[in-house]
């Protein structure tokens, strides 16, 4: 069982409060092959740069988008319009960051299914529309992002092929955020739009880098996995901050209750995976799409491979080598 259906699994597991046959099927219909067509298109498109081209219908993250938005829309289609799929988008200008060479919509593609008992409680899944080139201001150069991380949004987009066929008592988003490397523009982005729209959020799981088994330091492993998830909430009170002080709980914030209960139910539906719980926010001095909805305090994990390969990261006109992936 490769990697990528682990994680679609913590979606389901997120969800459900007590062991449950279903998560089996689900864990079954998941189908790798499907993942790895979905990696090799989003390569296809060559960069998905959020900065790149938005006209062309074969290149660039213009295409990207309405191909994914397209593919949320197909799922739709097959469980009687149960997903509602769109557009959510901000301004970005050159003010914003030393990464925006131009002013520029940071566009997201939204998908929601709809629960049957808590619709205003979400349980969100998301990976990264957008992919770069070594030269972080470089949008025109062939730039495929195999790895990162057209890994996470294929995962989420089989996640919503697989889950919908399924009725949840809660909501599931399922997204693919843009600006990512620009310095996590679509996650604020949408994480501000919840905010606003009064959103319940339950958990976010974001998948960056998850594809990835061989690590540069050559180890293979396909049964490790890394779980990032900071302590206490970035937006706590003083007087929470005060209490925590005397009465303790600074391994206890939302987030990392959040990632014990995905390594547990890991541990309980697939005792062969390693779930590694990562004390941390995210790798040292790194970012990811949970950080903007954590600085909120919104409960968000980083779900990763446990062995980087920083040779498929970041690396022009690049495959990636993506059959070694699955």
């Amino acid at each position: 069982m490769n990697k990528i259906t682990l994680f679609i699994l913590l979606v389901s597991a997120t969800i459900s409060a007590q062991t449950d046959a279903k998560i089996y099927d689900i864990v079954d219909a998941i189908s790798a092959d499907r993942i790895k067509a979905d990696v090799k298109i989003l390569t296809e498109f060559g960069t998905r740069n959020t900065f790149s081209d938005t006209i062309s219908s074969t290149r660039g993250i213009g295409a990207a988008r309405r191909w994914i938005k397209s593919e949320f829309e197909n799922i739709s289609k097959g469980c009687n319009n149960c997903i509602n799929v769109f557009y959510q988008k901000d301004l970005v200008t050159k003010e914003m960051g030393n990464r925006v060479p131009h002013d520029a919509y940071v566009v997201n593609v939204v998908a929601i299914q709809k629960g049957t008992k808590y619709p205003n409680r979400f349980v969100i899944m998301s990976g990264d529309i957008d992919s770069r080139a070594s030269n972080t201001m470089d949008f025109t150069t062939d730039a495929p992002g195999a790895n990162d991380n057209a890994s996470g949004m294929a995962g989420t987009i089989e996640a919503a092929r697989v889950l919908s066929k399924y009725k949840f008592e809660s909501s599931i988003i399922y997204v693919g955020l843009s600006g990512e490397e620009q310095g996590l523009f679509g996650g604020a982005g949408l994480a501000k739009y919840a905010k606003e729209k009064g959103w319940e959020i339950i958990g976010v799981l974001n998948n960056d880098m998850i594809g990835n088994i061989t690590g540069v330091d050559g180890v293979i492993d396909n049964r490790s996995f890394r779980i990032f998830s900071e302590p206490v909430p970035a937006n706590e009170t003083e007087n929470e901050r005060r209490m925590r002080r005397f009465y303790g709980g600074e391994v206890d914030g939302i987030s990392r209750q959040l990632a014990r209960y995905i390594h547990k139910s890991v541990k309980m539906y697939m005792p062969e995976m390693n779930p590694m719980m990562i004390y941390r926010l995210d790798r040292f001095g790194r970012g990811g799409h949970h950080r903007p909805f954590n600085d909120l305090g919104f409960a968000g994990i980083r779900i990763m491979e446990a062995h980087e390969n920083y040779t498929q990261q970041h690396q022009d006109r690049k495959w990636h080598q993506i059959w070694r992936y699955f």
